[in-house]
C-alpha cells in the first residue's frame, strides 16, 4: 500500500551536501540477541533470523551482520552499525539474474554516509540460489515471482522490522539503490510498492526484461552471423571501428577527449570503413562487416522494418564494449547469447521448460514479439504512472551511461519520455531526474569519467528539498566533468582546462524533445508503457498463474480480460 505523505517535521540542520544532520543512534540490544527477535506479523511472509554477529569485514566501522530467510527462500543479509547509526536505511539491488547476497552500493559507494559505515543496509538474493543459466526457475514458480517483484519488497519489510528492534526506532529515511536488474527492481518498487522507500536510484534499468533478453541480446548475437552461423565481425576489429567513430564525432561537443557527450548527434557511416580494392584489411572492414556493424548499431527489426526495440541498440562511441556480444573468435559463446538462452529455456516462457532451446529458435517477427512480451507482465517494470510514489513524497533518480553495452540507453529515454507523457512534464520534474553519463559503460567503467555518487544527491533532495542540478563525475582523480539533468548537456565555457568540471556549463539542445519523440514512437512496444501491462502471479503447484492488473495484451492489442478491446 502507498505510504501516507510525509508529515512536515521540524526543520533540521543540513550538511553542505544538503543531507539532514541526523543524530547517531546506538543499539538498544546486543547483536547476538537478534537471533531471538520475533518477526511474526511484520512481513508479507514468515521470516526467521538465522544468525547475527559483529563483523568489520569490508567496512569502515564495525557492524552487526544479520542473516535471515523470508519464506520460502529469500535469503537476506543486513549490516547494522554498532557504533552509531544515522537513521538511514539503504537497500541495494542485484544484477544479472541475482542469486547472491552481496551488498553492492555501486555508484553510491562514494556517499559519505556509506563510506563512514553509518547507514543500515540490506540486500536479497531475490528468492533463489543456483546456476546463473536460469535453471533455478525450472518448475519453481515462487522463485520466479520473488525474482520478478516480491523479493525486494519483503526484504524491505524484514529489514525495517530488524532495524526497529535493534535500535528501538524505525529508519527516518529509507533508500533503494540498484543498477541493471537492480534498476528494474527500483522501478518495480516505485510502481508496485510505492510505500517502501523515500528515495530510489535506478541505474541502467532492465525494466523491459523480456524484450531486453530475447530481442536485444538475441539480435546482438544473430545479427552478426553469416548464413553458416559463423560470426562476421570479431572483437579484434572493434578498436578500428571505435577510432573511426571518434575521428568523425569526438569534437562535435567542442572537446577532443575520446568521449561523445551526446551520441545522438553522431551521424557516423560505417560504410566509410569499407575496404577499397587492394586496401590493407587491417585498416578497413569488409562489406559483410559493415553490414553487421549497421545491424548491431540499429537494433532488432523484423523483415518489414518494424522495430522490436527502441531505435539504436548500441550507441556510437561504445564499440570497445561490444565484445559482450561480438566474440573474439569463432566458436566462443558471448554473454549476450547466454542471457538469451536463460530466458528461452527457463525464464521467458512461463510454465515451459526447454533446455534444448537454441538461439536460432528465436524469431524476429511481430507475432513472436507479442508472444514473448505478453507473458512477461510480472517481470517488466514499464508502468510510467508513478503517481502513488509521487504523492507519497518519493524521489526518483534515473541514470544511464551512454556507452552501456548491455542495456540500450534509449530504453531508459523511452521510459522517461513515457513518464512525462503519462504524468505531465511539470509533475515528473517535481520528483524525478534523469542523468546520462557520457562515455560510461554498463553500471561502471568505460572511456568517460565513471566515478560519481548518485545517493547523496538523492538524499539531499529527499531530506532537504535540494533538487540535484548536477552530478560531478571523475576519472582517476585527474578529470572531472559535470553531468546535468536531462536534457541539458555539459559544454566547455571556452576558458580553462577541459579536465576541470568548473569550466563547463549546462547547455540546452536546440530540439531536445525531437530525438526522444521520434525514438519513442518508432518501435513496436511503445504501447507497453502502461499499468495495463502489469500482472500479479501466484504459485499453484509447479505452475505460474498470473492475473492482469486491469487489461491485458492479446495479439498485440490492449484488451480487457473479458476480451473486449480497451479504449
Amino acid at each position: 500500500m502507498p505510504r501516507s505523505p510525509r508529515v512536515a517535521a521540524p526543520a533540521r540542520p543540513v550538511t553542505k551536501q544538503g543531507t539532514a544532520e541526523l543524530p547517531a543512534v546506538m543499539p538498544v540490544m546486543d547483536c547476538a540477541a537478534l537471533e531471538g527477535l520475533a518477526l511474526d506479523g511484520v512481513t508479507d511472509a514468515p521470516a526467521e533470523i538465522r544468525s547475527a554477529r559483529v563483523s568489520v569485514a569490508d567496512a569502515a566501522a564495525p557492524y552487526c551482520e544479520v542473516r535471515a530467510v523470508v519464506a520460502p527462500a529469500n535469503r537476506v543479509v543486513l549490516r547494522l552499525p554498532v557504533d552509531g547509526w544515522t537513521q538511514r536505511y539503504v537497500q541495494t539491488g542485484c544484477g544479472g539474474r541475482c542469486g547472491r547476497t552481496v551488498i553492492n552500493y555501486g555508484r553510491a559507494a562514494n556517499c559519505p554516509q556509506v563510506r563512514a559505515g553509518t547507514v543500515a543496509s540490506a540486500t536479497t538474493d531475490m528468492g533463489h540460489q543456483g546456476r546463473d543459466d536460469g535453471s533455478w526457475a525450472a518448475f519453481d514458480p515462487q522463485a520466479q515471482i520473488d525474482f520478478a517483484y516480491r523479493g525486494v519488497h519483503v526484504t524491505a519489510e524484514v529489514a525495517k522490522a530488524v532495524i526497529t528492534g535493534f535500535y528501538g526506532r524505525p529508519p527516518s529515511y529509507s533508500y533503494f539503490v540498484g543498477c541493471s536488474d537492480g534498476g528494474r527492481e527500483g522501478l518495480m518498487e516505485a510502481q508496485r510498492y510505492p510505500g517502501d522507500f523515500d528515495g530510489i536510484v535506478a541505474g541502467a534499468p532492465a525494466n523491459n526484461l523480456l524484450a531486453q533478453n530475447f530481442f536485444h541480446h538475441g539480435w546482438s548475437v544473430l545479427a552478426n552471423r553469416d548464413a553458416g552461423g559463423d560470426p562476421i565481425l570479431l572483437a579484434g576489429r572493434l578498436p578500428l571501428l571505435h577510432r573511426a567513430v571518434l575521428a568523425a564525432c569526438d569534437t562535435l561537443d567542442g572537446v577532443a577527449d575520446g568521449v561523445l557527450t551526446d551520441p545522438r548527434r553522431c551521424d557516423f557511416d560505417p560504410g566509410t570503413l569499407r575496404c577499397a580494392p587492394g586496401q590493407n584489411r587491417a585498416r578497413c572492414l569488409s562489406a559483410a562487416e559493415v553490414g553487421a556493424v549497421r545491424r548491431l548499431h540499429g537494433g532488432a527489426v523484423d523483415g518489414q522494418g518494424n522495430r522490436l526495440e527502441p531505435e539504436v541498440a548500441h550507441e556510437w562511441g561504445s564499440e570497445l564494449g561490444w565484445s559482450l556480444f561480438v566474440p573474439a573468435r569463432p566458436g566462443r559463446t558471448t554473454y549476450s547469447e547466454r542471457a538469451a538462452l536463460a530466458y528461452g529455456r527457463y525464464l521467458g516462457r512461463p510454465n515451459l521448460v526447454d533446455p534444448s532451446w537454441r538461439l536460432s529458435d528465436l524469431k524476429f517477427t511481430v507475432a513472436s514479439f507479442w508472444d514473448a512480451v505478453r507473458a512477461s507482465g510480472h517481470l517488466a517494470a514499464l508502468d510510467p504512472d508513478l503517481g502513488g510514489f509521487q504523492r507519497a513524497g518519493g524521489k526518483l533518480l534515473l541514470w544511464h551511461g551512454w556507452n552501456d553495452q548491455y542495456i540500450a540507453p534509449r530504453n531508459t529515454l523511452a521510459y522517461y519520455a513515457a513518464m512525462r507523457e503519462a504524468m505531465g512534464g511539470a509533475a515528473v520534474d517535481g520528483f524525478a531526474r534523469l542523468f546520462l553519463f557520457p562515455g560510461v559503460a554498463h553500471c561502471a567503467g568505460g572511456e568517460g569519467p565513471a566515478r560519481f555518487d548518485v545517493l547523496t544527491p538523492l538524499m539531499a533532495w529527499t531530506e532537504s528539498g535540494r533538487a540535484p542540478d548536477r552530478i560531478i563525475a571523475s576519472s582517476d582523480g585527474h578529470v572531472t566533468r559535470p553531468v546535468y539533468p536531462y536534457p541539458a548537456v555539459a559544454r566547455h565555457t571556452g576558458t580553462g582546462s577541459v579536465d576541470d568540471a568548473a569550466n563547463f556549463a549546462p547547455a540546452q539542445p536546440k530540439n531536445p524533445d525531437t530525438p526522444d519523440n521520434d525514438m519513442n514512437l518508432r518501435w513496436l512496444g511503445r504501447r507497453l508503457y502502461s499499468g495495463d501491462y502489469r500482472t500479479w502471479c501466484t504459485a499453484t503447484g509447479v505452475e505460474l498463474v498470473c492475473r492482469p492488473e486491469n487489461t491485458w495484451l492479446i495479439r498485440g492489442e490492449l484488451r480487457r480480460p473479458s476480451g473486449d478491446r480497451a479504449d
